[in-house]
């Protein structure tokens, strides 16, 4: 069976279980599971161990709980074996501990277990297979599970163009540190390292070694999401294969991906690159319910010594941690929303203190209609960290406006890797001291219809893109009403004249995303006063 047949089935299988009422997230855990077992037998045994002697290493998993014990049980012994195979090994530490820790059997019948062990993935050498077939299968079935909006799962699964965008204007380099303090289902860690594999592909030994196991860490605060970063990774063939870090791992010691919330207090290291996407949703709280059963809600503000400032908006918090996650020189990519840019109070102190302690050299303005969260307006910001000065290191704000006039849709016009080809050049990572404005007051008029020619077909792409790129000084910047880096210079066409409005499908879903976004601001607002009243 060629690989592309294997993929084919675990899709159609999905489905399959769907009509039995398993949601895709349900079937990517159980898929999980069971991979595992498959690979960790496969792995002990001949070309990748011998099959006896002195060169042979006790597997991760106990005999009574392995792949061979599940493959020979069927009807309801299959079933309830499996469910003590989840039981005991959620109780485990370290790698096993992050595979299966709260893992449970969402099958509902026997049978359909048994054909997805038996048929699908006992029939096939897992290991073997190509890292990219066996992941790139893995990576459909989370967005699949992304796109699933019951499960607000989409908050964990960056755009795939716009990770692989980022990545290729970071550019990072064998030997370096890479850290995603959000990493969700490790978008960015994959694209990190196949970056890295695609650009040198005359590493060392001990560059791949390291490249393998101590080049990578993410935390990731959902078990379950967590339990599928790893996953992810593994099938990707990215983690050791050396038994002695193996062993590590399985003690609980270097494992790539941490449960706990990266935001609690500073981990103690530091790297030479961060790259994450910080869930959406701006304030963080914790219901209580009083004695005569009343409920209410206490904002969860993150008190630590090293941060600016001291503040609710998970946002904000990610930037402060951001920074303080980055060795000396270190280099950042960090989504955030607009409300980053703009919000006084905290806000305002976190970018002065930004800008004056880091060098912010860019910022990347996104398209809505990129993620699956609905009412997300986002941007990408890139700072290196600098050591400590007297003036500040901020010279200058790279802008590229990639929202104005540009319209996206998740089905009809995805996001594609070639939309961001004038936002990597104009940023010119081999250099990006020596960058050119592409924007002049002459073109910044004739941008909107070049937008509209481009979507009937009639322009290029590179006319539809002219102009948005500029750079702001720091005295600008400083300067500006509560030091906000929400900064637009193009006209909105379509505020000024109707036929220049974009698609009636199009327009739909921009007004879902800002009336979901109002109503999320409204909501705060209706704690906040809730809370104050309590008081």
């Amino acid at each position: 069976m060629s690989p592309a047949d294997i993929v084919q089935k675990l899709w159609n299988y999905c489905n399959v279980l769907r009509d039995d009422g398993m949601s895709y997230g349900d079937y990517v855990e159980q898929l999980t599971y069971l991979l595992f077992l498959k690979m960790a037998d496969e792995r002990n045994r001949p070309p990748y161990l011998p099959a006896s002697g002195a060169g042979k290493q006790p597997s991760i998993i106990p005999k009574n709980y392995d792949w061979p014990s599940l493959v020979k049980k069927d009807g309801d012994e299959l079933f309830e074996h499996y469910r003590h195979v989840l039981e005991n090994l959620g109780k485990s530490k370290g790698l096993l501990g992050l595979i299966f820790n709260k893992s449970q059997n969402k099958f509902q019948d026997p049978a359909k277990l048994r054909r997805l062990i038996v048929d699908l993935i006992d029939k096939e050498n897992w290991s073997i297979m190509s890292a990219d077939v066996k992941g790139d299968a893995y990576e459909g079935l989370l967005e699949k599970n992304a796109q699933d909006t019951k499960t607000g799962a989409g908050q964990y699964f960056t755009p795939r163009p716009l990770i692989r965008a980022i990545v290729d204007v970071m550019a990072p380099k064998p030997g370096e540190t890479i850290c995603d303090p959000a990493c969700g289902t490790g978008g960015f860690i994959l694209a990190a390292h196949d970056y890295i594999v695609d650009k040198n592909p005359n590493m060392t030994k001990t560059e791949k070694r390291d490249l393998k196991g101590k080049t990578f860490k993410g935390w990731e605060l959902v078990q379950s999401t967590a339990r599928l970063c790893a996953m992810n990774l593994m099938l990707h063939g990215i983690g050791s294969d050396s038994p002695a870090l193996n062993k590590k791992r399985q003690a609980g010691e270097n494992l790539p991906i941490i449960v706990s919330d990266s935001l609690a207090a500073d981990p103690g290291v530091r790297f030479n690159m961060v790259l994450t996407n910080p869930p959406f949703g701006k304030k963080s709280s914790t219901t209580i319910v009083n004695g005569k059963g009343q409920i209410s809600k206490e904002k969860d503000i993150i008190e630590r010594e090293d941060f600016w400032s001291t503040t609710s908006n998970k946002q904000l918090n990610f930037v402060q941690h951001v920074k303080i996650l980055l060795k000396q020189n270190g280099r950042a990519a960090i989504v955030v929303p607009d409300n980053v840019l703009f919000e006084g109070g905290a806000g305002e102190n976190i970018r002065r203190k930004l800008l004056h302690e880091c060098d912010v050299h860019t910022l990347l303005r996104l398209p809505t209609g990129l993620f699956y969260a609905q009412g997300v307006k986002a941007n990408v910001l890139f700072f290196d960290r600098k050591p400590a000065s007297e003036t500040q290191w901020t010279k200058k704000l790279w802008i590229y406006d990639l929202r104005t006039n540009i319209h996206f849709t998740l089905k009809t016009n995805p996001l594609k890797r070639e939309d961001l080809d004038d936002f990597v050049k104009c940023y010119n990572p081999v250099n990006r001291h020596k960058r050119k404005a592409t924007w002049t007051k002459d073109m910044a008029a004739a941008l909107p219809n070049q937008a509209k020619k481009l979507q009937a077909g009639s322009s290029t792409q590179n006319d539809s893109f002219a102009g948005r790129w500029r750079a702001y000084d720091y005295e600008e910047l400083i300067n500006r009403d509560k030091a906000s880096l929400d900064i637009f210079w193009l006209k909105d066409k379509s505020l000024e004249d109707s036929e220049n409005l974009p698609d009636p499908g199009i327009l739909a879903h921009e007004i879902v995303e800002d009336l979901e976004a109002a109503l999320e601001q409204f909501r705060e607002i209706a704690e906040d006063l809730g809370e104050e009243e309590a008081v």
